[in-house]
């Protein structure tokens, strides 16, 4: 077996609630193009992120990555916030 890290999933978007303790949900959007209209088209999704010291508060852009599950609902961990919304 290698020593190399395993490459995750990494996204990003904003941080619609933190009212869950250790737990923040995060709204991303994809772009696509749609295969029978030919638009653009944007996809919501809503994840569940671990933020086990609570640094992420709603309205922050945040960076998050795939990882074990933590709960029935919960695989995603916070790795950073981006921007944070003062005020």
């Amino acid at each position: 077996m290698t020593t190399e890290q395993k490459i995750r999933r990494v996204l990003s978007g904003k941080v619609v609630s933190d009212k869950m303790d250790k737990t923040i949900v995060v709204k991303t959007v994809s772009t696509f193009m749609d295969p029978l209209f030919h638009k653009i088209r944007k996809k919501n999704k809503n994840y569940k992120v671990h933020d086990e010291q609570g640094l992420a508060k709603s309205g922050d852009l945040v960076e998050f990555y795939e990882g074990r599950p933590v709960s029935k609902s919960k695989y995603m961990y916070l790795a950073r916030v981006i921007t944070s919304q003062q005020g």
